[in-house]
């Protein structure tokens, strides 16, 4: 029996806190739950809902060190977003400049899927269910 009850949040660290800020929330339309600023780390905490839900922490940090490489490096792989009508989602994120890869077929679940990236090339995943 595992004592794990669900994962509670996904960290991501960023270069750029407005333009990240902005991509989550305004791109793909995350809501704010809290914003905290600390100074003596001289950095930024938001809390994020997707669909109502608490998920993800965006930190900045000065001079974070990039990421090593995308999407294999060693650690997070990726994350990814459950949409209900992928084409759309495809389209909506396409009118906001960003670009998404070509759609995909898991060879398990014969699911759709695409890729796309934030602002620092996190690689992001849209996954149809």
């Amino acid at each position: 029996m595992s004592l794990l009850k669900a994962i509670h949040h996904v960290a991501i660290i960023c270069a750029d806190y407005e333009r990240s800020k902005q991509f989550y929330t305004e791109t793909l339309g995350l809501t704010i739950v809290q914003e905290t600023y600390r100074a003596e780390r001289q950095s930024y905490k938001l809390d994020l809902a997707v669909n109502g839900h608490y998920q993800i922490e965006l930190f900045s940090f000065p001079n974070p060190p990039a990421r090593p490489s995308k999407p294999e490096a060693l650690g997070l792989r990726h994350l990814a977003f459950a949409v209900t009508d992928i084409d759309a989602a495809i389209a909506d994120l396409n009118s906001k400049g960003v670009e998404t890869e070509p759609v995909r077929i898991d060879e398990l679940t014969g699911k759709r899927f695409t890729f796309f990236d934030d602002p620092d090339g996190l690689p992001l995943e849209l996954y149809a269910v």
